[in-house]
C-alpha cells in the first residue's frame, strides 16, 4: 500500500489539503498573479489542473488562511482578507441544448442569490449576474472575485452547429459582458478555458484581460514541472520504483517518456501531464490515463473538417505563433485545435526565423491519437487489431521479420474494402495518403509491444524497429519498388546509426499497390546488401 493519498479521484483543493494528499505547491504564482494584474486569462490542455487551481484561488480569497499552512504564500500574504466569491464551473454546461444550459446557469446563479439576494425584476443571466456582483460588493463592504472555470466548454461541442452555436454565443456573451461593465465592483477575475473563441466576448471586449497562456514566468502554473518532480515528488517516484522492481533512473525514464514534454511558451519548463502522472504514480503502473479519461469524439468531428490534412503530419511542424495560437472557429488547418487541446505541444522556438516547431508531447498522447484514429479509419474491433499487433512483435523478437510483415499483409487485406471512400473526411484524400497514414498507425501500435522509432512517412526513415537482438530499418513506398526504398534507405544513411550497435541489422524495402490494396512486395537485406528474404505477391 502506498504512503501517499494522490488527488486522483478530487479536484477540490480543501479536501486534498484537510486529507492530507499529495498537494505540489503553486500558491507563490497566484500570489504574484493577484499582485499584478486584476483579469487573468489561462488557457491549457483538458486534465492539466485548471479546476484545482480555481478552487485554490476560491479558498484564498476566502480567507481560508489554515488550508495554506506550510505553503509558499504564507511567507507572502500578510492580510488574509476575505472577499465574496463568484465562481462558476461552467463545464456543467456542456453537452446541452442552449435552453439547458441557461437553465443550469441560472441554478448556479440561485445559490448565490440565496447568499447575496435578488432583484426579482431582474430576468436574463447577465442580469441577475450584475446584481450579484452589486448585492455582494454592499454587503461584504469588499470587490468581488469571479472565477470562470472552463469558460469555453458549453460552445466546444457545438463548433459545427451554427444555429446552436450562435444561440449559445448570444446567451454566454451576455453573461460574460457583465464582466467588462462591472469592472469598479471587481477585485479579481480568473478565467480558464482550452482554446479562444473570439466570438464569445470576452476577448474582443476586455480589453485588458491578461491572457498569461504563453508567459515564461507562467508555463509551470498547471501541470507538474521537471524540478517539482526532482525535489518534492522525489519520495514518490521512489516507490513508484520500488513497486515496479525498476531504479529511481528508470523511473524516471518511464515517466517522461510518457507524461512528459509540455511546453507553453518559447522558454517554458518541462511540463509533465499531472493527471496522468499522479496516476501512475497512485497506481504503479503505466497507462494512458489522459486518454481513459475523455472522449476523442469533438477532436475526431474537427478533423472532418480538413480532409486533406494528415493529424500525424503535424508532429514536427514549423509554424508561426499567428498558426496555432487563434480562436480555432476561425482556423484553416486543424493545428490550433491539436495545440490548444494538448494534441501538440511546442518543442522548441527559432527565434531566427520566428516560428514554432510544434509535436506529440509524449508517448501516451502519440498513441492515444493513433488509437483514436485506427477505431475512425478502420471499422475493425480492438480484438482483431490487437491480436495482429500482437503476432507482429512475437515474430518481430524471435527475428522473424517476414512472419511479421505476412501478418501486417493479413491485417490490410481485412479491411473493409470500401473504407477509404465511406469516410467522408478521407473520401478527398489520396488513395497514397490513406496507405502511409495506415501503415504510420499500425507501427506506430506496435510501439507498445517493441521498442519503435515511427518517424514521418514523408521524409527520414520511415520505421526502425529494435529488439533484444535485432535492429530493422524499414522504407515504405506505394506505387513504388522495393529498389527505391532500399536505394533511400542507403542514399540517406537511415542505417549508419546502428552499425556500431552490436545487435544484427536488417534493411527492409517495403512497397504497397494502392490499386491491389495491399503490401505486394518486399526485400529484406543485411547490412552488405545480401538479400536475407523476399517476397512478392
Amino acid at each position: 500500500m502506498s504512503r501517499f493519498k494522490y488527488p486522483v479521484d478530487t479536484d477540490q483543493f480543501q479536501q486534498i489539503r484537510e486529507d492530507g494528499k499529495v498537494y505540489v505547491d503553486k500558491t507563490d504564482f497566484m500570489f504574484d498573479l493577484v499582485d499584478k494584474y486584476k483579469y487573468v486569462f489561462l488557457a491549457r490542455p483538458r486534465r492539466f489542473g485548471k479546476s484545482l487551481l480555481c478552487n485554490t484561488f476560491k479558498a484564498y480569497f476566502q480567507g481560508q488562511k489554515e488550508l495554506f499552512e506550510g505553503l509558499k504564500i504564507m511567507d507572502l500574504e500578510q492580510e488574509w482578507k476575505t472577499y465574496p466569491v463568484l465562481h462558476f464551473t461552467m463545464s456543467g454546461l456542456k453537452n446541452l441544448k442552449v435552453s439547458e444550459a441557461k437553465s443550469k446557469l441560472e441554478t448556479m446563479i440561485r445559490g448565490y442569490e440565496r447568499i447575496y439576494g435578488c432583484d426579482p425584476l431582474s430576468i436574463t443571466p447577465g442580469d441577475r449576474f450584475r446584481d450579484l456582483i452589486h448585492n455582494a460588493n454592499k454587503q461584504t463592504g469588499e470587490r468581488v472575485v469571479v472565477i470562470l472555470d472552463e469558460y469555453d466548454s458549453p460552445a466546444m461541442r457545438l463548433l459545427y452547429d451554427t444555429e446552436q452555436l450562435e444561440a449559445m454565443r448570444m446567451m454566454l456573451r451576455e453573461f460574460y459582458q457583465v464582466l467588462k461593465d462591472e469592472g469598479a465592483y471587481l477585485k479579481f477575475v480568473f478565467i480558464t478555458g482550452v482554446t479562444k473563441f473570439s466570438q464569445m466576448s470576452i476577448f474582443s471586449e476586455l480589453n485588458n484581460l491578461k491572457q498569461i497562456s504563453m508567459f515564461d514566468d507562467y508555463s509551470g502554473l498547471c501541470g507538474i514541472t521537471q524540478e517539482e518532480l526532482n525535489t518534492v515528488l522525489r519520495p514518490c517516484v521512489e516507490e513508484y520504483a520500488e513497486g515496479l522492481g525498476i531504479s529511481i533512473d528508470e523511473a524516471y525514464a518511464v515517466l517522461k517518456k510518457n507524461y512528459d514534454g509540455y511546453h507553453f511558451s518559447e522558454n517554458s519548463q518541462d511540463v509533465y501531464a499531472p493527471y496522468s502522472l499522479l496516476n501512475a504514480l497512485n497506481d504503479r503502473a503505466t497507462r494512458h490515463y489522459w486518454f481513459e479519461s475523455g472522449t476523442s469524439a469533438s477532436l475526431i468531428e474537427h478533423l472532418k473538417r480538413f480532409p486533406s490534412f494528415n493529424p500525424l503530419d503535424f508532429d514536427g511542424v514549423e509554424v508561426s505563433l499567428e498558426d496555432f495560437n487563434v480562436p480555432c472557429e476561425n482556423a484553416s488547418t486543424p493545428v490550433p485545435m491539436l495545440y490548444q487541446s494538448g494534441y501538440l505541444t511546442i518543442d522548441y522556438y527559432n527565434k531566427e526565423d520566428d516560428v514554432y516547431v510544434l509535436h506529440f508531447p509524449n508517448y501516451e498522447v502519440r498513441q492515444g491519437m493513433v488509437y483514436s484514429l485506427t477505431n475512425y479509419l478502420m471499422d475493425i474491433s480492438d480484438w482483431d487489431r490487437n491480436a495482429t499487433i500482437l503476432a507482429m512483435a512475437r515474430a518481430l523478437k524471435r527475428g522473424d521479420l517476414p512472419a511479421a510483415l505476412t501478418e501486417l499483409r493479413a491485417y490490410i487485406a481485412s479491411l473493409p474494402y470500401d473504407i477509404i471512400t465511406r469516410k467522408e473526411w478521407m473520401a478527398k484524400k489520396k488513395k497514397e495518403s490513406f496507405y502511409k497514414l495506415l501503415m504510420y498507425v499500425v507501427f506506430s501500435l506496435l510501439n507498445s509491444k517493441v521498442d519503435t522509432e515511427v518517424k514521418s512517412v514523408l521524409g527520414r526513415a520511415d520505421v526502425v524497429i529494435k529488439t533484444r537482438n535485432d535492429i530493422y530499418v524499414l522504407e515504405l513506398k506505394v506505387d513504388g519498388t522495393v529498389d527505391q526504398a532500399l536505394a533511400q534507405i542507403d542514399s540517406k544513411g537511415y542505417a549508419i546509426p546502428y552499425e556500431a550497435d552490436g545487435r544484427t541489422a536488417t534493411k527492409c524495402g517495403v512497397t504497397i499497390s494502392s490499386e491491389a490494396r495491399n503490401i505486394v512486395h518486399w526485400r529484406a537485406v543485411d547490412k552488405d546488401g545480401e538479400v536475407i528474404d523476399e517476397q512478392s505477391f
